[in-house]
């Protein structure tokens, strides 16, 4: 928690909403280290979520109170973050695996730009999405590592520094992104190696269940990356998977492929459009 809220202060931020995915523990963890911490108060930390819906797709509710459980229907999901008085806005909506697409159109706001979309297509098609449909729009760091953290800031022109004001705020499209910074290929590579590392057991799981030929080469591959995933082998299967993911999201997103391989995840076809000319 403490380098976390150094960066913090570092980059001079000083309202932070919290929004892990579909939990509101770190906000109250984050929120209890800074009690115990005078250094840290002049700090307002606010909660929010990243909930992941039936989909896949992901939407950030800032300003809730309750955990949001995932797994729902998007409308069910938005129905749920009004009740609480909370914030809804689409996430990297035209990333390649996790976004909503236009239905981001249902949201309070569209984060327009996310750092993590160096494939640069889906933040281009999210940005004219939003200006054509005047929605309100916030940049996001998505930040899953430490260096990440405030590669995207916004401001919010609130009355006071009170949650309800500030999203009073934000649904009267008094936020402007001031300050839009992509992941560099480091920063990539350092976040998918947190996301395998912290998703092991759930892959391993699902090979036993669904392709329990190949559990023990999933398994093999799965611990020689945690074991060294800066080696020459891995960095070279990063940047390939790097690579063929601009293809993808080049052609959904710019040339009019079907985005239905992404809702489906189906990945056989995803990986042939993305090696085709």
């Amino acid at each position: 928690m403490a380098a976390q809220l150094e960066a913090v202060l570092a980059r001079e931020i000083d309202v932070l909403f919290v929004t892990n995915h579909n939990t509101l523990d770190g906000y109250r963890q984050i929120l209890e280290y800074q009690a115990n911490h005078a250094k840290f108060q002049k700090i307002t930390i606010y909660p929010a979520e990243e909930v992941t819906i039936d989909t896949g797709g992901h939407v950030l509710a800032y300003g809730i109170h309750k955990t949001i459980r995932p797994g729902m229907t998007l409308g069910e999901t938005l129905d749920e973050i009004k009740r609480q008085g909370a914030v809804s806005c689409a996430a990297h909506p035209f990333a390649v695996s996790n976004g909503i697409r236009e239905k981001a159109l249902l949201c309070d706001m569209i984060e327009s730009f996310n750092s993590n979309n160096v494939d640069r297509f889906s933040n281009i098609v999210a940005s004219k999405f939003a200006h054509d449909n005047s929605m309100p729009e916030v940049a996001g760091s998505d930040s899953h590592v430490l260096t990440t953290l405030g590669k995207c800031i916004n401001t919010v022109e609130a009355e006071e520094n009170s949650l309800d004001s500030v999203l009073e705020a934000m649904l009267h499209r008094k936020v402007k992104m001031a300050c839009r910074e992509y992941a560099s290929h480091d920063e990539l590579y350092e976040h998918a190696y947190y996301i395998i590392q912290s998703s092991r057991e759930l892959l391993l799981r699902h090979a036993l269940e669904r392709h329990s030929r190949f559990y023990w080469v999933v398994k093999w591959a799965l611990d020689s990356y945690l074991g060294d995933y800066k080696s020459p082998m891995w960095r070279s299967v990063a940047a390939f998977s790097l690579y063929l993911t601009k293809r993808v999201s080049e052609k959904v997103n710019m040339k009019g492929h079907s985005p239905h391989v992404f809702t489906n995840r189906q990945w056989v076809k995803l990986i042939k459009m993305s090696l085709l000319p």
